[in-house]
């Protein structure tokens, strides 16, 4: 069965920890009551109790509804209307819930208020250090899905040896792009999941957003479906991030630590790792993760022909 709308997607996410299958489309609601001996009844009992079991733990994570979320001590971020905010910590609660290792990284997290459906987007920070924009002229989306797609073969040799389900990077659903103004970059990837349906596509979005000691990473979650107009909404949202003073893009000064790679290397590691936790990104209701480390090791070669005259120096 297919669930087309958000709240369906939620009900799938929420489900992660019970289900081991995609589900099938919901019947309509029988005229009469189901015959005797039949377990159609409990089993949507069961069912609305673990959703409503699971919505009461995500609410117990903190919400902030109105003002601004800190994200920790390096950036804040506007509580849009209709929005809600939770720290770092409530994130990492989140993560866990939804099966998915917290990277200690999880700065806040904002979703449309409701029952815990997406659109959700997550802010996680990189203290890597300073990132030139020397290569903005030089993102060749070509050359990175076809590295990223080596990598994901290794990926998908550590899934089989794990039990886990392989999973097919397709393309791009939104290239890499750079905006040398706001100092953003941009990108979305379309995964799929082997076995799935052919139109069960998962779409990851991402945004970088350069400060002066690392890079915050902002992932939409949402439905492949309402990806455009989620992207115009996270746009108008994202007017109202800004880092510190102090931790400005801008306020850049020679002696900081500067990054070991570009915004190539953003979109390449950033989407590895985004594969990496896609038990939490896609709509399935298994959590698929992939072995991050075999894929980024695939992809040393491209690593290292972009930066291997830097790693000399």
């Amino acid at each position: 069965m297919k669930f087309h709308s958000r709240s369906s997607v939620a009900l799938l996410m929420c489900l992660a920890a019970f289900a081991s299958a995609p589900a099938q489309q919901p019947a309509p609601a029988p005229a009469t009551p189901p015959a005797a001996g039949s377990q159609q009844a409990p089993e949507q009992q069961d069912l609305q109790r673990r959703i409503k079991e699971r919505m009461e733990q995500v609410e117990k994570f903190g919400w902030t509804r109105q003002g601004t979320g800190k994200l920790g001590d390096r950036a804040e971020i506007v509580i849009p209307k209709d929005w809600r905010f939770t720290d770092g910590n409530g994130t990492r609660q989140l993560m866990v819930l939804y099966g998915n290792p917290a990277t200690d990284r999880e700065l806040g997290t904002l979703a449309q208020e409701g029952i815990g459906d997406p659109p959700w987007i997550i802010f996680e920070f990189d203290e890597s250090g300073y990132v030139k924009d020397d290569d903005k002229d030089e993102l060749n989306a070509d050359e990175l899905l076809a590295s990223l797609q080596e990598g994901q073969k290794a990926g998908n040799e550590y899934r089989r040896k794990n039990g886990m389900d392989e999973l097919e990077l397709l393309g791009w659903a939104v290239p890499p792009r750079y905006n040398e103004k706001t100092h953003n970059l941009e990108w979305a990837t379309k995964i799929h999941s082997i076995g799935a349906p052919a139109d069960e596509i998962s779409i990851n979005f991402n945004t970088r957003l350069l400060g002066r000691k690392g890079v915050m990473e902002v992932t939409l979650v949402c439905d492949p479906a309402d990806l455009e107009a989620m992207i115009a909404e996270q746009e108008k949202i994202l007017t109202g991030f800004s880092y510190i003073e102090g931790e400005r893009y801008a306020e850049f000064r020679s002696g900081d630590k500067i990054a070991e790679y570009g915004l190539t290397g953003l979109v390449a590691g950033g989407a590895a790792f985004a594969l990496a936790k896609s038990g939490f990104f896609t709509k399935f209701a298994k959590p698929l993760i992939i072995g991050a480390i075999a894929m980024l090791a695939a992809i040393k070669k491209f690593f290292g022909k972009l930066f291997g005259a830097r790693q000399q120096d």
